[in-house]
């Protein structure tokens, strides 16, 4: 039993570590405040391999392992959410789909830009009645001799508007029997609209748009696999996708337990640094608990991928504990701060908004819950 990462990981985690308190958080708080998207830094997380990690070199990928992914996107939430999911979305909502189940011409086509980080890529799912429900999809796609015909809309979709966006995945319902079918639709397409940005409580540098399909029409070469096959390939995407949020929940909680550390150590209050108190202390300890907890759930998830073996009720278990520990974290480190954690010149005010949205995304807490009661054999619905 070997609970370190392996020397690779650890050197890894070195360079991401360094880009991200150098070319990040100097600018995270301006980010935030501004709703500035990073266009430039974004780029250079793709000439840093990010991007590309865990796909092939033929397609401009690195052949990483799922857990060197993880270690990337938990170093870049430890200093910014909203450039760890813009990274966490590229690759497993965005990139992956087409990896996975692209015809070698989708493939050659579109990964090399989208590993490169020179271009992005949405994941269209999400509609305002098909969250949780995602099978409740009322976005159509009819065949027109040789082109689908999209119409519908999509919502909460990130990464769909950004000045780099190239394709937006989009699942549609399809034929006779109504079958769920993913199909890649080119940014640029007539009939696709980015609608404007949302007004989000957090991840201000986070790109999120809802998107609107009236008679867009793309070739039927542009279909993600089979026809009707769209649902079951986007499960599967989300299961990777939970230990990814959860190694960005990770980093979030990492960051809230150096933050309060760091200042129960410095602020004196009765003659003494408030680190002193049992109150402050004990809230300390029970944060480092929580991180811990949340890091092992997470890397023995990406462990089990990592080695082909079943990691479902891991994924989901890993997400869950993790993106509740993060929002707990962040209550416990803005407590800590006091009046000063209410204030945005702070970093854990941002950590505070950025982190609720983590119970929700990609499968809520109340999901999560629920595949894992199925995985224990109950008949939950």
């Amino acid at each position: 039993m070997d609970f370190d990462l392996s020397d690779e990981h650890e050197a890894f985690r070195k360079v991401v570590r360094d880009f991200a308190e150098h070319e990040i958080a100097p600018h995270a708080e301006r980010w935030d405040r501004d709703h500035v998207f990073p266009v430039d830094v974004v780029q250079a997380m793709g000439d840093l391999g990010l991007f590309g990690l865990p796909f092939p070199e033929q397609h401009g990928g690195s052949d990483a392992d799922f857990t060197t992914l993880c270690v990337a996107i938990e170093e870049l939430a430890r200093v910014d959410s909203s450039m760890a999911i813009t990274l966490e979305a590229g690759v497993g909502l965005g990139a992956a789909p087409i990896a996975a189940y692209g015809t070698e011409e989708q493939r050659a086509r579109w990964l090399p830009d989208l590993c490169a980080g020179h271009a992005l890529a949405g994941f269209g799912l999400t509609e305002a009645d098909a969250g949780s429900d995602a099978g409740a999809t009322r976005t159509r796609a009819d065949r027109d001799g040789d082109d689908w015909v999209i119409n519908g809309s999509k919502a909460f979709i990130t990464n769909s508007g950004t000045p780099i966006t190239s394709l937006v995945t989009v699942t549609a319902r399809t034929g006779p029997g109504q079958e769920i079918t993913a199909i890649i639709v080119p940014t640029g397409t007539p009939g696709f609209t980015v609608e404007p940005a949302y007004r989000k409580m957090g991840w201000h540098a986070s790109d999120t748009h809802p998107l609107r399909f009236e008679d867009c029409r793309v070739p039927i070469i542009n279909t993600l696999g089979r026809e009707g096959q769209g649902f079951r390939q986007f499960l599967a995407i989300l299961d990777d996708g939970r230990i990814a949020i959860a190694a960005l929940a990770v980093g979030l909680a990492q960051a809230c337990l150096e933050q309060s550390v760091d200042h129960a150590r410095e602020r004196i209050a009765f003659g003494a640094p408030i680190g002193a108190n049992q109150g402050v202390a004990f809230r300390c300890a029970d944060l480092a608990v929580m991180v811990e907890n949340a890091r092992l759930l997470t890397y023995k998830a990406a462990w089990l991928k990592d080695s082909g073996r079943p990691f479902k009720q891991a994924a989901a278990m890993a997400k869950l504990y993790a993106t509740e520990a993060a929002v707990d974290a962040a209550r416990h480190a803005t407590q800590i701060f006091g009046g000063a954690g209410y204030m945005d010149e702070t970093p854990v005010s941002r950590f505070y908004r950025d982190a609720k949205i983590l119970e929700i995304g990609e499968g809520t807490s109340e999901i999560q819950r629920l595949v894992i009661g199925r995985e224990l054999g109950l008949p939950v619905r």
